[in-house]
């Protein structure tokens, strides 16, 4: 099997002011400093607006910055969007992409999704491709299908497992407090890695997160699944020693 890195994400959402988010990185930073050799790769996502001193306090650690989004465009007349270069230019190294947040309030379609991936793939920004199943399509026996549309329609031409990460989450899953079980994980995480076949160069070497009610009480059982790479993390990734409880989980 091929050894891949754990990569812990957090995933802030609207939430955080300036000195909350400074807080919560800074004491992230210093953990993952002190801690020695670790088993993961950690990262986290504020809003656009803590991006710069959030950066700036993490600057001589570890720890990774990543946007929550951006626009498939460099520049121009766009407002209220931010530009990919925008996110490199604050010391971002990710960008999360069509969350299923972005998918249900700003009916972001696959097709945009890949026109962002593409546009961060330029600034040589990671993207972190986000898929998942509504509950009533995984009640119809739709899950996989609903993965695999869009798998292929998200992944852009060119992505490798250098510039992309794929993120498993149910949508019934999220913020709800439902987990899926180690063995629908399993089965849905082994789906994935099959789908990519064809569509990422070296697709064994790319990481599958999982996300949705991911906590320190079940991030090892969740970490260990095969195909489970690490994990997406939203109101968890608030705390830091929920956050950093995940994080150590991995072996």
């Amino acid at each position: 099997m091929t050894a891949r890195r754990k990569l812990i994400a957090g995933n802030w959402k609207m939430n955080g002011l300036k000195a909350d988010g400074l807080d919560l990185a800074s004491d992230l930073a210093g953990r993952l400093k002190g801690a020695g050799p670790v088993a993961f790769d950690m990262l986290v996502c504020p809003p656009f607006p803590l991006l710069f001193p959030v950066g700036e306090a993490i600057a001589d650690s570890p720890l990774a910055l990543g946007g929550q989004d951006c626009a498939p465009k460099t520049s121009g007349a766009h407002t209220g969007d931010v530009a990919p270069t925008m996110l490199k230019d604050a010391g971002c190294r990710f960008v999360i992409l069509g969350h299923s947040e972005r998918r249900a309030d700003h009916g972001e379609s696959d097709s945009m999704v890949n026109a962002k991936a593409v546009a961060a793939h330029k600034e040589g920004l990671v993207a972190i491709v986000c898929v998942g199943e509504t509950e009533a399509q995984r009640d119809a026996g739709q899950a996989d299908a609903v993965v695999s549309g869009q798998l292929a329609g998200s992944i852009p031409a060119g992505a490798t497992a250098e510039n992309t990460v794929i993120a498993y989450e149910p949508v019934w899953a999220i913020g709800t407090g439902k987990t899926a079980t180690p063995d629908d994980v399993k089965a849905m995480h082994a789906h994935i890695r099959a789908e990519l076949a064809g569509k990422i160069a070296d697709p064994d070497k790319v990481r599958i997160l999982y996300g949705g009610s991911v906590k320190p009480g079940n991030a090892a059982e969740l970490m260990a699944v095969e195909n489970v790479d690490g994990a997406l993390v939203g109101g968890a990734s608030l705390k830091a020693d929920d956050f950093w409880g995940i994080a150590t989980a991995c072996r």
